[in-house]
Formats: structure tokens, C-alpha cells, sequence
């Protein structure tokens, strides 16, 4: 039987306050790169869930989804290991909630608030294009309600 294809899922947050983005610097096979707060989809948990999640392990902040951006499919090829991955993203606009004085998930150097041009000027340590062009999106006014997303109870169930 031949091998299915699958991509990895993952989920991002574009936080906006006083029209600076919250952004993480973090390490990667790649050098130091910057990105939004996002990460892989566990197992038994939502795309909002996940973005919660991932926001407060790489950011320390929580996050209240209030609409998503878009939804991005791309191609990573490292030159440096040879990796090639397909991800789908899940990129969600929200507000950032309290901070929390927690420690940052491995590899994640530490969060910065950057205005749209002074990410725009530094897109050679973008983790991927994908980074400016969500805010762009994001600062376009693309919104899509959360209740297009749903998620069957059987995602929750481990047995």
C-alpha cells in the first residue's frame, strides 16, 4: 500500500498592541529566526486550543482568538539538513491577555514587539515568508469568523 502524504498542522498568533506585533525570537536549524507565536496542533486538542497553547509556551502571554487571518499552505526545504515538510498553518488574530513570569519552550531566545516596517526591513530572519505576509493580511483587515472552525468531539476522545 502505497505511503499517505500528510502535512503538518500547525497555528500561529498575530497579536497587535499600539500597533507593534508580538513576535518570538527563536533558534533553529537554520540560525536565529523570528516568528509569531505558533507551533504544531497536538493530538486531542483544537486549532484555538492549540493557538492558546503555543502562545503562552512561547510567548508567556495568554491569547484570545477572536477571528482567523487565514489559512496557508508552504513548502520548507533546508539546505542545511535536507528536511522537507509541507505545513498548513492556521494563522488567528486576537488579544493578548496577562503575561505570566513562566520560562520560554526550548529554543525560544525571547518575544519583541516590532512594528510593521521593522519586520518588514528584517525579512532574512523571518522563519518563513509566511510571517509578513500574516500581517499583512491581518493589517488588510482579512478576517474570518471563529464558528467557520469546528472541531467533532472525537477529537478529544484518547480512547
Amino acid at each position: 500500500m502505497p505511503r499517505i502524504w500528510k502535512p503538518s498542522v500547525t497555528v500561529a498568533a498575530i497579536v497587535e498592541r499600539d500597533g507593534l506585533f508580538l513576535l518570538i525570537e527563536e533558534e533553529t536549524s537554520e540560525g536565529i529566526k523570528l516568528n509569531q507565536p505558533a507551533g504544531h496542533l497536538d493530538p486531542f486538542e483544537s486549532l484555538e486550543q492549540a493557538v492558546i497553547r503555543e502562545t503562552l509556551e512561547e510567548a508567556a502571554y495568554d491569547f484570545i482568538p477572536t477571528a482567523l487571518v487565514g489559512m496557508y499552505m508552504s513548502r520548507y526545504q533546508s539546505l542545511r539538513t535536507g528536511e522537507d515538510v509541507t505545513y498548513l498553518r492556521f494563522t488567528f488574530c486576537g488579544t493578548a491577555g496577562a503575561e505570566h513570569d513562566r520560562p520560554l519552550d526550548e529554543g525560544i531566545i525571547r518575544t519583541l514587539w516590532m512594528t510593521r516596517d521593522e519586520l518588514a526591513a528584517c525579512q532574512e530572519r523571518h522563519r518563513s515568508p509566511l510571517v509578513l505576509q500574516c500581517v499583512d493580511e491581518y493589517l488588510a483587515g482579512r478576517r474570518a469568523p471563529l464558528a467557520l472552525l469546528h472541531t467533532h468531539v472525537s477529537v478529544f476522545n484518547s480512547a
